[in-house]
């Protein structure tokens, strides 16, 4: 593990003001090595969904700084945000969030048209997304719609998404929310996997028994960190 690719200090988020202010977040410290795998838990209602907006960068916070990759990006303006996250962020959500008209093959394909690496031709495009679709095990899906594909081949066509634009970090907010047992072992497999290469992780989790098999478990309550131990 090399410098910190995630600082965040002093973090907080407030809903509303006065005496119906919320603090989801509350002043929370936390820092994620580069090429970490780091599973967040906590009960309902602890800020789980809310730092993952902002680390994410869907949201901005109410105070404090956060800073990704060297970049302080917790004052950027919503055209700014969108940029990094298109460029530096891979998401995985519960829903997939795929096309339903379009094949495996379009659906990974889509982050490379906002790439920060410079625009690339068709080809390079196609080549970039079957060799992603490879890596999750799909080379023989890359023409099916996500009507033809079970919850967990859709769940790694989302992966491979994630993964196309070589992001400095992928965000997977209850990747296993909507799958059985089997598939959702799959998917932290290949989780797993893909930190054992190099990639950083930061998965939302509410089952104990995927959360450990990170390498990191940060704990949150109220809206601030309680525990970050090592698994």
């Amino acid at each position: 593990m090399n410098d910190h690719l995630i600082e965040v200090k002093n973090l907080s988020k407030i809903y509303g003001t006065g005496e119906l202010a919320v603090h989801a977040l509350d002043r929370m410290d936390l820092s994620i090595g580069e090429g970490e795998f780091v599973a967040i838990m906590g009960p309902s209602g602890s800020g789980k969904s809310t730092l993952m907006n902002i680390l994410g960068c869907l949201d901005r916070p109410t105070k404090g700084s956060y800073w990704l990759g060297g970049e302080d990006v917790s004052g950027l303006d919503k055209a700014q945000l969108a940029a990094i996250r298109n460029r530096q962020i891979g998401f995985v959500f519960q829903s997939y969030n795929l096309l339903p008209r379009s094949t495996a093959l379009k659906n990974v394909m889509l982050p490379l048209l906002y790439s920060r690496h410079g625009r690339r031709s068709a080809s390079e495009r196609d080549e970039l997304a079957r060799q992603a679709l490879e890596s999750v095990g799909l080379g023989d899906r890359v023409d099916h719609r996500p009507n033809e594909m079970s919850g967990g081949e859709q769940q790694r066509v989302a992966i491979a998404r994630a993964l196309v634009n070589e992001p400095l970090l992928i965000m997977a907010d209850e990747p296993t929310g909507n799958l059985d047992t089997s598939s959702s072992q799959e998917i932290v497999d290949i989780l797993c996997e893909l930190h054992e290469r190099g990639r950083t992780i930061v998965m939302i989790t509410h089952e104990p028994d995927l959360g450990e098999q990170a390498q990191r478990i940060v704990r949150l309550r109220d809206g601030r960190v309680v525990d970050g131990e090592e698994s």
